[in-house]
């Protein structure tokens, strides 16, 4: 009796514990998406169903699931669509007891956003150059925003698109706060005309420069570091003028089926432990975790030249929309 209780009991329990999922949207480099949500499994037994898809489709995603969510936890990419989902409460706030072992930028997003975005780890504009193209084409290596304006260049850049990437929005925030809203449009254009096209994704960039379809992407230089890890001929650059940088970003998604599972996966991923798996995908960012190991490249970015990055301003929803909506009107339609 006590024996068929007991495999009673242990059935139920596999049950159940076959039965733990948890629903993630993932906004990072694919191969770094899957492996944390993988590793998560095999420390916690949580089946983890993960799609992968920029920020700004993610955040379309949660707006249009608002009264019926099918997400739990939205993991990585910029922080502006975050801080926009938390303007608009598509969040749910939640501190967790890991924030202790954070960077201050960490927590200071997680205090701007009312505790409902999480910083995870940073990461630094600037623009990825193929050296080999550069050499064929006899151009100097560019080392300024201004560079790329230049008439050698034409045809030669690649970004992203700031309707659907949060990196793009970045840049984009990063120009007018850098030059100042009417100077940074009209540096905007200029670039628009030397711009091959716009990608859906601010990550495209790293295989494009890699492959050689384009000379010059712009986007996060972690980008381009697994690229050069694998002998691609990247040149990274940090821009004389100064850069914008972003922080990536974690939040839990209000009406979450799966809350308990999700907040299990948001403790989990502040820790030493999870933060040093990106080491074996060669993603380089700098972790929020002040213990985790941080490589020498990683080290390098400290050098940058950072703008003062006003998170609450263009992180709010509607200076967000007014900046694309411009963005949209006055520079992907000019003339090249």
């Amino acid at each position: 009796m006590f024996f068929r209780l007991l495999t009673v009991v242990s059935l139920g329990f596999l049950a159940a514990a076959s039965h733990a999922q948890l629903n993630i949207l993932c906004s990072t480099d694919v191969d770094w998406c899957e492996l944390k949500t993988r590793e998560f499994t095999l420390a916690t037994g949580i089946k983890v169903n993960m799609v992968r898809k920029a920020t700004g489709e993610v955040f379309a995603q949660l707006k249009a699931e608002a009264n019926n969510p099918k997400t739990d936890l939205w993991y990585g990419g910029t922080h502006d669509p975050h801080l926009q989902a938390a303007n608009e409460n598509l969040l749910e706030p939640y501190t967790s007891a890991n924030l202790k072992d954070q960077s201050a930028w960490s927590a200071d997003l997680l205090a701007k956003s009312n505790n409902q975005v999480v910083g995870i780890y940073r990461i630094t504009l600037g623009f990825g150059v193929n050296r080999e193209l550069l050499a064929q084409k006899k151009l100097k290596m560019p080392a300024c925003w201004s560079d790329l304006t230049k008439p050698e260049f034409k045809g030669e850049v690649e970004l992203s698109n700031p309707t659907t990437s949060g990196t793009a929005y970045t840049i984009l925030a990063t120009m007018v706060q850098l030059y100042g809203e009417d100077k940074a449009f009209e540096y905007l254009r200029a670039l628009h005309k030397n711009v091959n096209r716009y990608t859906m994704s601010g990550t495209a960039q790293k295989q494009s420069v890699s492959r050689g379809e384009s000379m010059i992407g712009v986007t996060f230089l972690d980008e381009f570091i697994p690229e050069q890890f694998a002998g691609a001929p990247i040149e990274t650059v940090l821009p004389c003028e100064g850069t914008g940088y972003s922080v990536g970003a974690m939040s839990l998604v209000r009406g979450a089926r799966n809350l308990d599972n999700a907040r299990k996966f948001y403790d989990w991923a502040l820790t030493v432990d999870a933060q040093s798996i990106r080491d074996q995908t060669k993603v380089i960012a700098i972790p929020s975790n002040k213990s985790t190991y941080a490589p020498e490249r990683v080290k390098a970015l400290e050098n940058a030249k950072l703008i003062n990055y006003d998170f609450a301003k263009f992180g709010a929803s509607a200076e967000r929309k007014r900046l694309i909506e411009k963005w949209d009107r006055d520079v992907k339609s000019a003339p090249k």
